[in-house]
């Protein structure tokens, strides 16, 4: 019975030295990653590739492999002739007004979908899950009507206001506070005398931080990417997105391949630049909501 106490205390020091051990996996682990990294990779490398070359060059059989002398030259034409200047700026403006709208009204909806109690709250949810399966395609003849009747043509709010709330977004958020966001909680609140907006306030918006960095992530790069609505409500004279202004880049009896290139390789830059910036706190954000408790 004297040696428990012991014995016990050497079952504690043996967990804690496995819990404060690190994992090491094998060689084919290691390959395997190795060739999904290269593989993810080789897109980006191919474009800056491309950039550095003559549009001649890059005619050629074998395609060039390596970097060529002409990458700044090629980007300072692309910036010039696209209006990247602008294009970014523009740019920049819409995908994190679209980011910040999708999560802040999707983080409410989500909120009263999970938690709240009203009438017809199922079928409103189905109703908004059901808008998901309906083409965007089918929308912009009436959306283009809407807009130009409200004189926003060639205008950022054109592009801006239509997607401020997703149904993916509300549908993302309810979900992960349905879990994450005990109903207790909200009733200490309600008990304490907390209003509805101290509520989302003090409690949803804490608790759904993690959720919420993952969905403006996921919404600020594809309104980044966004080209079908934006070629649509907006034009290369006026005030272009990045993927409307690389349009331009594009024109002439034969494009220069190369300054296509350099224009998309100056459209994706902010994005990695954004990624190596704040992709600690991204995953860090999605590590606090993933362990719980």
């Amino acid at each position: 019975m004297a040696h428990l106490p012991q014995a016990a205390q050497g079952d504690d020091e043996l967990r804690a030295q496995r819990a404060g051990r690190q994992l090491h996996d094998g060689r084919l682990t290691y390959a395997v990653l190795i060739v999904f990294t290269a593989g993810s990779l080789f897109p980006l490398i191919w474009t800056a590739v491309a950039a550095s070359r003559t549009n001649t060059r890059l005619a050629q059989t074998p395609p060039p492999f390596w970097f060529g002398s002409h990458l700044f030259r090629n980007l300072r034409i692309a910036w010039t002739d696209a209006n990247m200047g602008t294009a970014l700026l523009n740019t920049t403006v819409v995908a994190g007004s679209i980011a910040a709208g999708t999560v802040f009204f999707s983080t409410l909806a989500g909120f009263a979908f999970a938690k709240l109690r009203f009438r017809f709250k199922n079928l409103l949810l189905l109703l908004v899950i059901g808008t998901m399966m309906v083409p965007p395609q089918l929308s912009v003849v009436p959306l283009y009507m809407l807009v130009a009747e409200l004189s926003w043509t060639d205008q950022l709010q054109a592009v801006i206001l239509p997607t401020l709330v997703s149904a993916f977004g509300v549908f993302f958020m309810r979900q992960y506070l349905m879990e994450a966001l005990p109903t207790e909680l909200i009733e200490a609140a309600r008990v304490d005398g907390a209003s509805s907006w101290r509520v989302v306030w003090h409690i949803v918006f804490p608790v759904a931080r993690p959720a919420m960095a993952v969905l403006g992530m996921l919404t600020f790069v594809m309104a980044w990417n966004d080209f079908f609505w934006p070629i649509i409500a907006l034009t290369q004279n006026g005030s272009p997105t990045v993927q409307v202004a690389l349009t331009g880049l594009g024109r002439g009896y034969i494009p220069d391949q190369s300054v296509i290139m350099a224009g998309a390789l100056l459209g994706t830059l902010p994005l990695l630049v954004a990624f190596v910036v704040f992709g600690r706190q991204i995953v860090g954000g999605i590590m606090r909501g993933a362990v719980k408790g």
